[in-house]
Order: structure tokens, then sequence, then C-alpha cells
């Protein structure tokens, strides 16, 4: 019988390839849709985040094997992009190389180095970082680089405006310096590329607003600077108020640590009604506490534009309350001659004025009241214990002497500036400072006027005796002893040349003995400067002496055989005196006196710079 044939069964119909792309078979028999798929705009990704970049591009290739016909194993043109932007997130942190053979810093993403160099502080650091390759060059250098340090007048608009734009940029400036319009041109440091001529921006038909439009560009630039660390304000010829500026200032840049004001509006009173005009939100906007800010200068300047015939410290002592960790505080003013012009009275800001961590103090050209100037001056001092540097030209009370008998019949009360090392006051002052029982590591003294009458100058020389040799805490002499005479005024006797402060002297003092005469009741000082006893000797002449070589001239002679003279007389009156000033200023020399057996000689020995 024929074979018989098995009925065939139907076959079902293949699904089509938009079926199979949309599903997949189960290991069961079920079927499951595909993975939905991924964002294809590489925005979407962005570079500082590897890890998803990498799962990203996991999850694209696992997609291929299930696509069937001719989309199977083949990238679309939109897949294909994004497959190389993130291969170029991924590369820099995969490979064989070992990672000290690959340059990994210098393939980061450009959002990566830039924050990097943004957290760096040193300059040096700075550029050793740009010189590493070119690469980190092109991105330290015009973004960094070019913007730690600004130095501009408020009338670059173009500058302001630009920093006020580019946040990013402005978040780079380290120290802001405010030039005053009359600087001359080539002080100012501007990043390259920022014109500095008139545009139609800077131009404008009203002088009152074009000081208005300064401000506001200048005061919407410095909002940006969030990293700001030292500040300088020296705009003293324009109408652009710092008062305005420094509220913005401090909201800005809380991490500031240097600020600097040449100003005289900063000594100004501060009006009647302009305190109680600010609203409750302006009062609680200037809470802001400066906690990083330790070194302060507000000081006054020649010109008299802002100058004020009755100049105040409440203007100034609002700007220092909100900042309580100061360590170096400097506060000077120029004073006028003129008829009306009166100095800053002091005695409020010495009165309410405290800072716990207050190193170094400077005021110069103050004033304090008879009545409460003194006691309030004593309260400030015993309150800071922490002071190390001391420099106070403050008059106490009128007329010619400036309170010089309120200062000898004052006394401090003990224990008084225990860490002070370096002292600057007149002579009063100082020997009342000198007076206050209790040890204190005094190494300098400056601004002492000697009038050379031995009346005048005892009761300051006998309390430098009693207290000069604090280290050890004994009192037997004053050891250790730097005697600081810089500035010279006019005087009788050997009191022309020794004052306070100013530029020391380039002439020489040929009253040298009178001098002698004055350093002798101070039997153990070491050090004397501020003024120069020796004259000038080329360093051939003194050591053709040394040897005995050629005869010198007659002009050598006469200066050699006066310096020998200078140094017998001072040795002989001053028998530990050992250090003074070099005939050439700033020239990092100085005058050693060695004493031998037979005679004292001099010698000339550099110093060591730390």
């Amino acid at each position: 019988m024929p074979p018989q044939t098995r009925p065939s069964r139907p076959r079902p119909s293949a699904p089509s390839s938009a079926t199979k792309a949309a599903s997949t078979r189960r290991p069961g028999g079920g079927r499951q849709h595909a993975h939905p798929q991924l964002d294809t705009n590489p925005s979407s990704y962005p570079r500082t985040d590897p890890f998803g970049a990498l799962n990203a591009l996991r999850s694209l290739l696992s997609l291929l094997p299930s696509r069937l016909g001719p989309c199977h194993l083949k990238l679309a043109p939109a897949e294909h992009t994004l497959a190389l932007h993130l291969l170029t997130v991924v590369e820099p942190f995969v490979g064989l190389a070992p990672c000290a053979s690959r340059r990994v810093l210098a393939r980061q993403p450009t959002e990566v180095l830039d924050a990097i160099a943004f957290h760096i502080e040193s300059p040096s650091d700075l550029g050793a970082l740009a010189l590493t390759c070119r690469r980190l060059h092109a991105v330290v250098v015009p973004r960094h680089t070019a913007y730690r340090v600004i130095r501009a007048k408020a009338s670059q608009l173009a500058l302001w405006h630009h920093l006020a734009v580019h946040r990013a940029l402005a978040r780079n400036v380290r120290r802001l310096e405010i030039l005053d319009e009359r600087a001359p041109a080539g002080e100012a440091v501007v990043p390259p590329g920022i014109g500095a001529t008139d545009t139609d921006m800077e131009s404008t038909d009203d002088e009152l607003g074009m000081h208005a439009k300064q401000e506001r560009f200048l005061v919407t630039a410095l909002r940006q600077m969030s990293a700001l660390t030292a500040f300088r304000w020296s705009c003293s010829h324009s109408l652009v108020a710092f008062e305005r500026v420094w509220p913005v200032l401090v909201r800005a840049a809380p991490g500031l640590r240097e600020a600097e004001v040449n100003d005289n509006l900063v000594f100004q009173a501060v009006e009647v009604g302009e305190e109680t005009a600010e609203s409750e939100g302006t009062r609680k906007q200037r809470q802001v506490v400066l906690h990083d800010l330790t070194k302060v200068g507000l000081h006054g300047t020649k010109s008299t534009f802002g100058l004020s015939k009755n100049p105040d410290l409440s203007r100034l002592s609002a700007m220092l309350h909100n900042c309580p960790n100061i360590e170096a505080l400097d506060i000077s003013y120029v004073p006028r001659h003129s008829p009306g012009f009166f100095s800053p009275v002091a005695d409020d800001f010495l009165l309410c004025g405290r800072w716990p961590a207050l190193r170094s103090l400077t005021l110069t050209n103050l004033w304090c009241t008879p009545q409460a100037g003194l006691d309030a001056a004593a309260a400030f001092l015993l309150a800071h214990t922490t002071l190390e540097v001391l420099h106070l030209d403050v008059a106490f009370g009128t007329g010619p002497g400036g309170g010089a008998g309120a200062l000898t019949a004052f006394k401090f009360r003990p224990r008084c500036l225990p860490r002070l090392r370096e002292l600057k006051a007149c002579r009063e002052l100082a020997g009342a400072l000198l007076a206050c029982p209790g040890a204190r590591p005094l190494e300098t003294l400056k601004g002492v006027r000697l009038s050379g009458s031995a009346a005048r100058d005892r009761a300051f020389l006998e309390n430098l005796r009693a207290g000069g040799d604090t280290r050890g805490g004994a009192s037997s002499g004053v050891g250790n002893t730097n005697l600081n005479a810089a500035g010279s005024g006019s005087g009788s006797g050997a009191g022309a040349g020794a004052g306070g402060g100013g530029k020391q002297p380039a002439h020489i003092t040929t009253n040298f003995v009178e001098w002698a005469n004055v350093l002798a009741q101070m039997p153990e000082l070491t050090t004397f400067h501020g003024l120069r006893f020796f004259y000038e000797v080329a360093s051939t002449a003194m050591q053709m002496q040394a040897d005995g070589g050629a005869p010198l001239s007659l002009s050598d002679r006469s200066r050699v055989r006066k310096n020998d003279e200078v140094a017998s007389v001072l040795a002989w009156k001053c028998p530990k005196l050992r250090r003074l000033d070099h005939w050439d200023e700033g020239s990092g020399r100085v005058i050693v006196l060695v004493r031998d057996a037979e005679r004292v000689r001099y010698e000339v020995r550099r110093t060591l710079k730390v």
C-alpha cells in the first residue's frame, strides 16, 4: 500500500521586524517588552559624571543584539553621535596603561580643570599648574591668572560690565583694588581684551548721572566676586560713595581677609537723620559678620576732597563692629594745620572697641579729651592682653605738650600688655607703660623724643631702667633694648633727631657727642636705630686700610679718621652698644662696633632677611 503522508501543520507567519523589535522571548516561553529607548541628546550626559556616561553606554550597547533585520548590531546616526560623546567622557578614566604613565589630569573636562584651579590660592602654585602643559595653560591663564588681581578705576565701566555678565570669571577674583581717578594709567591691572576707551555705554551727558552709573556697574560686579580675599579702596576723587560699596562687599565676600580704605569720607560724622531713615530690612542685612577679616587699614588722604573740619570715628566704628577677629588694625588721619580743623576724637572708639585677637594696633594723629581719654585708653589696653605691637600717636588733651603733664602723673593698671614686643609712643606714654608693674618681652622702642636734659629725661630713663629687662622678669638694667630714634625734628642740643614716625634722615648727624651723653644714661643699650653717625667710605678704601696697602686719598682719610672717633666715643659712653645704622639707607647693611683688647673698631656687615 502506498505510504501515507503526514498532514502538514500550518506554519505560523513570521512576525514583522517591528514586532521583534518591540518584544523578546523569555526563557519560559513568554514575551517581554524591550528596554526603553535612551535619550540621544549628548547634553543630557554631563562630562563631570563618568559613571552615568558608562551606564548609558552599556544600556545602548545592550540593545544591539535584540534588533533584527537590517538594524541588527547597528547604531542609528543619533545613537552613534551619543556613543562618541559617552566615550569621550569615559575614556580619561579607563585604559590599559598604569595611572602613573597616563596624563589623567590634562584629559579631564574643562569644567573639572576650572574647578581645580579655582581652589588654588598661591600664585606660584597656579603658575606652576599653568606651565604643566598646553591644555592646562589654556584653562588657567585666561580664566584665573588674568583675573586673580584686578586694579582699576571706578570709571572703567567696560571692566565692571564684563565681570557682571561673566559671573564664572568674577568668582576667580581674589584681590580687588579701586584706584584713584587721578592715578597714572600704568598702575591699572585688568584682564586682556577689555577695552579701556570710551564707548557708548560709558558716555553720558549728565555728570552726576555718570557717577551714579559708575557706582551701579561697580556694585553689580562686586556682587559676583564671592571668593574675594583682599580689598583696597583708594578712590578719593570720585562721587562714588564708599558707604554704599561696603555693605555690598560684606554680603558678597564673606571670606574677606584684608581690607584697606584710603578715603577722607570714612572720617565724616554720621548725619542725624541718616541712621533713622534706614528700614528694618536694611538693619538686618547689616548684621553680616566677617569672621575671616583679620587685617584692616583705614587711612585719610592728603587731598581736600571729602575733608571735614570735625572728623569723627562713628562711621568707622560701625564698619568694624561686625569684624570680631581683627588681628592687625591701622587707623591714621592726615591732620590739617589750618584754623578750624581738628583731629578725630578717639574716646568712644577706645571705650567701646574690643577685639579679643588683636595683636597689632596703630593709631596716628588722633585726639583724646583730657577728661575721659586716659581712662578710655587704659581700659582699652587692659582689655587687649594679646597686643604685641603698639604704635600710639595720640594727643591726650590740648596745649603744646598734647597732655604730657597728665600722662606723666597717670599710672596704668598692673599687668597691662603682658605680650608687648614693640612700642612706638611719646616719651611720657612710653614711660607710663614701662612703669606699669608686670613682665613683658619688650624688644623695640620707637618714637621717643629725648630732650638731652637730665631733668626732663630722668623719669623716662628710670622707668626704662627699671622695666627694661622684661624677658626674664628682672629689673636690674635695660637688657636687650633696641632704641629707635627715627625722624629728625628741630630742637636744642641732643634733641635734634629723636622724633616720632617718619622717614629716616638721609644726612649724617654731626652732634654725636651730645647724643653719646644722652645714650650714656642707658648703660644696657645694645642697638640704636634712626640716626647715622658714620660717614660714607668706599669698601675698597676700608680694605686698603685694613691690609696696609696704598695710601688713601685725603677725603677718604678724613672720613675714616672721623668714623674712628665716632666709634671710640660711642663705645666709651655706651659699653654694651654694638649695632648702629649704616650710612646707606636700605642697603641691608649695619655698622657693628667690635671691641678688641687695644682699641675699638667698626665693621660693615650685612643683615639677614627673615
